[in-house]
């Protein structure tokens, strides 16, 4: 990931890059990382988030009407 400074502006620099971070899951897998998590656990969270992941393309995909 990179991030250009223009004009000495390092302030909207760490904004942006601020917002690439987050948009390319960095925080949720620091957050993840920060404390073991057992693999029962792991496996729990990935099929919920896999499910999660799958409704929305449903939804997105055929609409709520």
């Amino acid at each position: 990931m990179e991030v250009s400074v223009r004009d000495n502006n390092v302030e909207q620099a760490l904004r942006i890059l601020k917002k690439k971070m987050q948009r390319e899951g960095v925080y949720r897998i620091m957050k993840l990382k920060r404390s073991y998590e057992k693999p029962s656990v792991r496996k729990a969270r990935e099929a919920a988030e896999s499910l999660r992941r799958a409704r929305k393309l449903c939804r997105r995909r055929f609409g709520t009407a």
